[in-house]
């Protein structure tokens, strides 16, 4: 389970890290974009008040405690699932991407009312409209690593 904690916190603390830093001290909030390797990579600062690519978004408060208490109660599953299961290191290391991410946009919730996501990549003549941020990764990460890394039970 030590895996698992430290995973989560180091996600949880980066993400919370780099959204200040992108956000906050660089002012994107104000600014809106900024081209860092055009069009490969900007930072264009989004809002997502629902979850991937905007789903269930809306301006209604009870979206946005509905939206935490489903971060709040999977990632809570998800500890408890590795705890159980005595899962090897590489899932509670996935278990930590997922959890740490999931808590990050658990607290832009709550401090923001949104989700902070201002990374934006496209490529290869493929304009893409939408944004993510750290937690997004961790969190698709620590997802595959679960599928990948979790024992399978076997069928009798």
């Amino acid at each position: 389970m030590r895996s698992l904690w430290i995973t989560a916190g180091v996600v949880f603390a980066l993400d919370q890290l780099v959204k200040w830093w992108v956000v906050q001290l660089m002012e994107l909030k104000t600014i809106g974009s900024i081209d860092v390797l055009p069009p490969y990579l900007n930072l264009r600062m989004a809002w997502n008040q629902g979850i991937n690519f905007g789903l269930l978004s809306g301006d209604s408060d009870w979206t946005r405690w509905i939206l935490i208490a489903v971060a709040l109660v999977i990632s809570a599953w998800v500890v408890i699932w590795m705890h159980r299961e005595r899962a090897p290191r590489r899932a509670m290391i996935a278990g930590g991407l997922l959890v740490g991410g999931a808590l990050g946009n658990v607290v832009d919730r709550l401090i923001y009312g949104a989700v902070a996501d201002f990374l934006n990549m496209s490529c290869c003549g493929i304009d893409n409209p939408y944004a993510f941020n750290v937690a997004d990764i961790a969190i698709f990460a620590g997802a595959l690593g679960l599928i990948a890394f979790t024992p399978g039970k076997k069928t009798p």
